[in-house]
């Protein structure tokens, strides 16, 4: 496999208390020095940006993953909770929730529940910062839709632009 070249830009304003912004092909996110470290807090910190990695990771893995499998997937969400101690140890835990058709059978809900554990294995971020000493666990939660379609409430209660 050839080597991948990520290039990014960045420009920084003003002071401590400015802001910065990160721009790459398929990225454009504003940064910000938190507030209690002495900054605007006006964009993403470095934190988030790291815990953001991890979580597309996990994400985009269990999706192909999910579709590899060829189980039948009405969609999926996830709430992933960082949490930093003194000293700055990070650690991270996913808890996603994959939402079956409801033709999906008990053996479709046991392959999900395997799977959603497999993506961590087999997230490259997520085995990068394990190797560096952050915990990541994964709770997951598989079911079976019901004609509720959780997977839309959960964009509009989170307030996701789509």
């Amino acid at each position: 496999m050839a080597n991948q070249k990520i290039n990014m830009n960045t420009v920084w304003f003003k002071d401590a208390k400015g802001e910065g912004r990160i721009k790459s092909d398929n990225l454009q996110t504003q940064i910000a020095i938190p507030a209690p470290k002495g900054g605007s807090g006006d964009g993403a910190e470095p934190q988030q940006l790291l815990i953001s990695s991890a979580v597309a990771c996990y994400t985009m893995t269990l999706a192909y993953m999910l579709d590899k499998s060829k189980v039948p997937v009405s969609g999926f969400f996830m709430d992933t909770e960082g949490d930093v101690a003194p000293g700055d140890q990070l650690s991270i835990t996913h808890r996603p929730h994959v939402v079956l058709k409801s033709d999906a059978t008990k053996d479709h809900v046991n392959l999900v529940e395997n799977l959603v554990l497999k993506a961590e294995e087999n997230c490259h971020i997520g085995q990068l910062l394990i190797k560096a000493g952050v915990p990541v666990a994964t709770q997951g939660t598989v079911s079976i839709d019901n004609e509720d379609d959780l997977t839309s409430n959960y964009i509009e209660e989170n307030g996701f632009e789509w």
